[in-house]
């Protein structure tokens, strides 16, 4: 049997959680609610819950506080915090009491019964080792989901990049589509591609300026309009900064060799 304690005071986000729940769990588990800060603690110290949900914005006491009153007596119940909130600075705190996963309101059914099979995998784990005596790599575990679960938002934001990077996209439009705080999936992108957002948008946005430059007689202001730039003389910029030379005489050079490549097909021919 293992029990879950969710803390949330808005009556519909309560129900929300508490069906995806209820999805996931076998007969004999138990759900236990809390409405407040305090009262989430009460009931953590009461109940002694293998897995607590917690919002942050609580009456009487914040998710954090809570959290770290609970650390206190269960230092090693799996804890992951559901907020609307994406102040770095509360997923800062958060790191430091050593929480499971920070999760951004609203989020998909489908991305909170992932993490909430994690972390019931995470108990059911340290369980196990707990029988059997073995030392316990729950933290490593959980590190790796971590990790797994951050490629998996990354490569999804790469795909709808790759789809529509002519528009004129933003790094706050893209991290709302992977439900991620922006500055957050800023780090995790660089972390895990190398580049920035930007340079990565940008490459994709030269690339097709290439292509433009070779196989059309489009002037540079609209191959700028076509790969999503604003303002050509910023286009103009990245362009020289990622070719090293202009798009004019990129398109020159491209024309030369095209002519010069035709030319030597029709002295085969001759």
């Amino acid at each position: 049997m293992r029990s879950i304690l969710i803390v949330e005071d808005e009556e519909l986000e309560l129900e929300f959680i508490e069906a995806v729940i209820h999805e996931e769990l076998q007969l004999e588990d138990i759900v236990i609610t809390a409405n407040t800060g305090a009262q989430a603690v009460r009931q953590a110290k009461k109940r002694r819950p293998d897995i607590i949900i917690m919002d942050i914005m609580l009456p009487e006491m914040d998710g954090l506080e809570a959290i770290e009153e609970i650390r206190k007596f269960a230092p090693d119940t799996c804890i992951s915090i559901l907020t609307a909130y994406t102040d770095f600075r509360y997923a800062q705190r958060a790191i430091s009491l050593r929480v499971f996963e920070y999760m951004l309101k609203p989020i998909k059914p489908s991305d909170f019964k992932a993490t909430l099979k994690r972390m019931l995998e995470s108990v059911d784990e340290e369980r196990e080792h707990e029988k059997s005596g073995a030392p316990q790599i729950v933290a490593e575990s959980i590190t790796k989901n971590g990790h797994n679960e951050q490629q998996s938002f990354v490569d999804e934001s790469m795909r709808y990049i790759q789809k529509h990077f002519k528009e004129r996209l933003t790094l706050q439009m893209v991290a709302s589509r992977v439900y991620m705080n922006a500055q957050y999936f800023s780090r995790v992108f660089k972390r895990e591609t190398g580049v920035t957002f930007t340079e990565y948008v940008n490459k994709l946005k030269i690339q097709y300026a290439c292509k433009l430059l070779e196989t059309t007689n489009y002037p540079a202001y609209r191959i700028s309009s076509e790969c999503g730039f604003t303002d050509p003389s910023y286009f103009n910029r990245v362009f020289f900064a990622q070719m090293n030379m202009t798009p004019k005489k990129y398109k020159k050079l491209s024309r030369m060799a095209q002519e010069g490549g035709e030319g030597q097909k029709g002295t085969e021919g001759a």
